[in-house]
């Protein structure tokens, strides 16, 4: 059976990693912040302070790091590539296409492989398996890994490194277009006095409507931001990303940096660490 080296088990990948304990799969997990282990320890999983044991004790490695710039950090250090030879390196995180391309090649350099398998989903769908994984890799990697990221849900093959990467943050881009649109048509019927169970109402049975919605409406209505399964700094991150490749592309990207405005805001006020709905008081704050 493969052993799975896991490094970051942070609020997405604690619930991923546990995924494969319960489905009996060894894992040995690494985290710069050694309490967040705890639980995985408690559940059986091996741990170890040192990421570099982690990648040597196990048959793949799986990476849920924050950004390109933490990946480089834990995984790519001069330690790490020492034993990186002859391991398969799973990137599921999100970052940006060119970034996942040039860690691709620093560790086929180092005689490694690697591919990238990001996923959309938080952790209600972590804990079911129904994440949607995106794979972005050769068909022979993706025929040996998907038993293992059917762990996480049902793995989709888009094509080469880079191209998972991509679709993750067109998916991602469209959750900030799709939340701040409903926040403003929100803030706007608020304030000028339409009962928002009717808006609601017509608003659920037009072509218009997004489930994502329902999901965010009682949180804004409440400014409830809490307990996040994906905060607002994350969502920052991604929108940063996702400009920065459209503008090398040469698309037009004016509207999502009017949202990344409001994000900010929404940052500035001291919700980075909300749910990313807390963007709806960056609207508030522009509607005045």
């Amino acid at each position: 059976m493969v052993k799975v080296g896991f490094l970051g088990t942070g609020l997405m990948g604690q619930p991923m990693a546990q995924r494969l304990l319960d489905a009996e799969i060894p894992v040995v997990a690494y985290n710069r912040t050694s309490s967040k282990l705890e639980s995985l320890r408690d559940s059986g999983a091996e741990t170890t302070d040192s990421a570099a044991d982690a990648i040597a004790a196990a048959d793949c490695v799986i990476l849920m790091l924050a950004d390109a710039d933490a990946i480089r950090q834990v995984a790519l250090s001069d330690s790490c590539q020492e034993v990186l030879k002859g391991c398969t390196v799973i990137q599921m995180g999100t970052i940006s296409p060119r970034q996942s391309q040039d860690i691709q090649n620093q560790i086929v350099a180092v005689g490694g492989e690697y591919l990238e398998a990001p996923v959309l989903g938080s952790i209600p769908q972590v804990k079911d398996g129904k994440l949607q994984v995106m794979v972005g890799a050769s068909e022979d990697q993706f025929q040996k890994w998907q038993e293992l990221l059917k762990n996480f849900g049902e793995p989709l093959l888009i094509g080469p490194v880079g191209t998972a990467a991509a679709t993750k943050l067109a998916l991602n881009q469209l959750i900030a277009a799709l939340t701040a649109g409903f926040a403003l048509s929100l803030g706007f019927v608020k304030r000028q006095g339409v009962d928002v169970d009717k808006f609601m109402e017509l608003l659920r049975d037009s072509a218009l409507y997004a489930p994502t919605f329902d999901k965010k409406l009682n949180r804004m209505q409440d400014s409830n931001f809490a307990d996040p399964n994906f905060p607002l700094k994350h969502l920052l991150k991604d929108i940063n990303l996702f400009l920065s490749e459209a503008k090398a592309e040469g698309l037009e990207a004016s509207s999502l940096a009017g949202v990344r405005q409001v994000v900010e805001k929404a940052k500035d006020a001291g919700l980075a660490d909300e749910d990313y709905s807390s963007l709806y008081s960056g609207i508030a704050q522009t509607l005045g």
